[in-house]
């Protein structure tokens, strides 16, 4: 019932989904082999939303994992919980996209296409209700940007009426593996803001401030960014795995998140962030929560929501706690935070409440945020494709491949037009100034009309 397929693409997309698995199946007390091993009945009972139940009670994550080259699938085989995968559920090329959107999306990635949505297809026939799809990619490089906007078009075209949610690492302002990151991120971000319900920005820089910050982790790993991400994205589907005082679901959440259609990019967060040592002479509240929640510091992405106004927001409380406290605590940060909010979005913060804790916690919150100050990320990619494409440099690499230079042009306008429509939403007022104008020409035009009438009567009388 309310099954969500999980797509991984790409070497970034298939590791941020290994530790995503990882964490899901300890939250459900499954163990290596695929068998419950846990204490409460809660942890099992709604599993197949993300578990297809085989035969002997065995239960197998419903994941297409896809890649053009097979280094980070051999090693999610071998790793722990490898064998929980279907074999065929893998699929990979040998050749590589070579950080290229245009290979991923004309070339190397068409040509695995079809076997993918054949995969795609078979398991959402075996699903009682599918709710929808969450894709774990990266646009920096070729296969998550190129395969990944292909395999959105495809899925929008093919499932019009499921929901799309995207997990989307944004590329680093600090580091870059590409020199051509800013081209792939624009064409993707065309596609994301086309094709997709709902996509969770995140980027390294972020990530990795975290780490350093708040979890005082001295010299972070890969490995050490991964486990955030997949605390939010096991945190945004808690309410449909299970049971809580107030429940949310993907379409719920996007109803209450995205009050435009091309406005879907969301700020991400959880709380809490502690250090391994300080969390044990702390005793953490949901006013805790809370305060950590809203923090710029905390959020995954590297945009400063105190730079532009929230949208709207959602928080997720996981644990033993009063949903009364949660609605009170978040009910007093907003009032007292009133210019953080449009004024013209009133109750704009949806609350859930599940009364399981994710493991080794007592209490937790997840956190997303629709505001406008997401649009800095554009900007910056936005700035730096402007520089190398007004010379034409690289265009060769992709126009090989089958692509029309025009696209880059209609990518960096949609892209500019997204920019221009945060700021006219963040500026906007509750007498919303369209409306005023129209009334006051429409008074105007009126007017006018009567003054026509009164000097025609004038000159009849003079006539």
């Amino acid at each position: 019932m309310r099954e969500i397929l999980t797509l991984q693409i790409g070497q970034c997309g298939n590791q941020i989904g290994a530790a995503f698995w990882e964490n899901i199946i300890q939250e459900h007390g499954i163990d290596a082999d695929g068998k419950f091993v846990g204490h409460n009945n809660n942890q099992i009972e709604r599993a197949n939303v993300y578990f297809t139940e085989a035969t002997n009670k065995r239960y197998v994550p419903r994941v297409v994992a896809v890649d053009l080259e097979p280094g980070v699938l051999n090693s999610i085989r071998e790793s722990k919980y490898g064998g929980l995968f279907r074999p065929e559920s893998m699929v990979s090329a040998n050749n590589g996209a070579g950080n290229n959107w245009a290979k991923g999306f004309y070339t190397e990635g068409a040509e695995l296409l079809d076997s993918v949505l054949d995969i795609i297809r078979h398991d959402v026939e075996n699903c009682d209700l599918l709710s929808g799809f969450q894709l774990c990619h990266s646009i920096g490089g070729g296969t998550g940007s190129g395969m990944g906007s292909l395999m959105l078009q495809k899925i929008r075209e093919e499932y019009p009426d499921r929901m799309v949610s995207t997990f989307t690492v944004m590329p680093s302002q600090s580091s870059s593996e590409a020199v051509i990151e800013p081209y792939n991120s624009v064409l993707s971000i065309h596609h994301l803001i086309e094709n997709s319900d709902m996509t969770f920005c995140l980027d390294n820089d972020a990530l990795t401030r975290i780490c350093l910050d708040s979890l005082k982790i001295k010299l972070p790993v890969h490995r050490d960014l991964n486990s955030l991400v997949a605390k939010v994205m096991s945190g945004v589907t808690t309410s449909l795995r299970f049971p809580g005082q107030l429940n949310a679901d993907m379409r719920k959440l996007a109803v209450n998140m995205v009050p435009f259609p091309r406005l879907h990019f969301l700020l991400s967060g959880i709380a809490p962030l502690t250090g391994a040592q300080a969390m044990s002479y702390r005793n953490i509240t949901v006013p805790d929560l809370c305060q950590q929640m809203y923090s710029a510091q905390n959020m995954l992405v590297n945009t400063d929501p105190r730079h532009g106004r929230y949208l709207t927001c959602a928080t997720m409380f996981r644990g033993k706690v009063s949903l009364k406290e949660c609605e009170d605590t978040i009910s007093s940060y907003t009032s007292k935070n009133q210019s953080s909010f449009v004024e013209w979005i009133p109750n704009s913060t949806q609350i859930a409440v599940c009364d399981v804790p994710p493991v080794d916690m007592d209490i937790a919150a997840t956190f997303l945020g629709n505001n406008t100050a997401i649009q800095e990320a554009f900007y910056r990619i936005g700035e730096q494709f402007g520089k190398i494409f007004r010379r034409k440099a690289f265009i060769h690499w992709f126009t090989e491949e089958g692509m029309d230079e025009m696209e880059f042009t209609e990518a960096e306008s949609n892209i500019n037009d997204l920019i221009n429509e945060y700021k006219q939403y963040q500026d906007a007022g509750v007498e919303d100034e369209e409306y005023a104008a129209y009334d006051e020409g429409d008074y105007q035009g009126e007017a006018g009309a009567g003054d026509d009438m009164a000097v025609d009567e004038h000159a009849e009388d003079g006539y």
